[in-house]
């Protein structure tokens, strides 16, 4: 009877002991899963951040092209005009 007795208690620390090792396993792999979706919510964060810096950059330099352009249609004027000008001193020092 003893022998029965011993044998039932060390085989309930031993179940025991199982569902404790199977309990932690469960446990860490949430904690992984949870890691793994904070990784997955920082990187779309991060990628929509990165998308909306790379819109700003675009449309910036769109506006320094238009404002380049601008100037040199300007300097393009001046220079057509200048040359309207030269051509009209020309003309009136003619006898």
């Amino acid at each position: 009877m003893t022998i029965v007795f011993w044998s039932a208690v060390a085989l309930v620390g031993c179940n025991q002991e199982k569902a404790a090792i199977e309990d932690n396993k469960e446990m860490t792999k949430e904690v992984i899963n949870d890691q793994k979706e904070a990784v997955d919510a920082a990187a779309k964060a991060a990628q929509k951040q990165t998308d909306a810096n790379a819109e700003v950059t675009k449309a910036k330099i769109e506006a320094n092209k238009d404002i380049v352009q601008a100037q040199l249609d300007a300097d393009k004027k001046k220079a057509d005009a200048q040359a309207e000008l030269d051509k009209a001193k020309v003309d009136a020092a003619k006898p």
